[in-house]
């Protein structure tokens, strides 16, 4: 673990807070019954690390450096996503006794992560020549683990 790799994670993380923050205020309005804005910020950071994870591999068509990588897949990804908010909101919602929107919360919030992620491997995978992998370290698999 280098200076410049922890630099790029930093900007990275830096970046993927910001526009989570502006992602989350551009939802507050439609964000009344359910979570919104956190819903599409997990589903969207899904979509990038399957993408981007899949595009970039090393052996693929389309490789770029092991610190692009950790800047997207740990850094903006992890700034990006939101699952301690997401924890958050569906307890807040079980607390108020709004037990089926935390019910759809969570379905909505695991199942569309889960396709988004498979959709970005599936659409990258098929510009990489039809690459299987997504991560090539242990820690970029952490990055789908990591939250803000």
């Amino acid at each position: 673990m280098s200076f410049a790799t922890c630099l790029y994670v930093i900007l990275g993380g830096a970046l993927g807070s910001l526009a989570r923050y502006a992602i989350s205020v551009f939802a507050l309005p439609i964000s009344r019954d359910l979570p919104w804005g956190t819903i599409g910020i997990n589903i969207l950071g899904s979509f990038i690390i399957g993408f981007f994870g899949t595009l970039t591999l090393a052996q693929g068509r389309y490789p770029v450096s092991e610190n692009l990588r950790l800047f997207v897949m740990v850094g903006f990804c992890g700034g990006f996503t939101t699952f301690s908010s997401f924890s958050l909101q569906t307890l807040d919602l079980i607390r108020g006794g709004a037990m089926l929107r935390a019910g759809a919360n969570i379905v909505l919030s695991v199942a569309l992560c889960v396709a988004a992620v498979a959709l970005g491997h599936f659409i990258a995978a098929r510009f990489n020549g039809d690459g299987v992998a997504i991560a090539q370290l242990a820690i970029e698999e952490e990055a789908g683990i990591a939250d803000g």
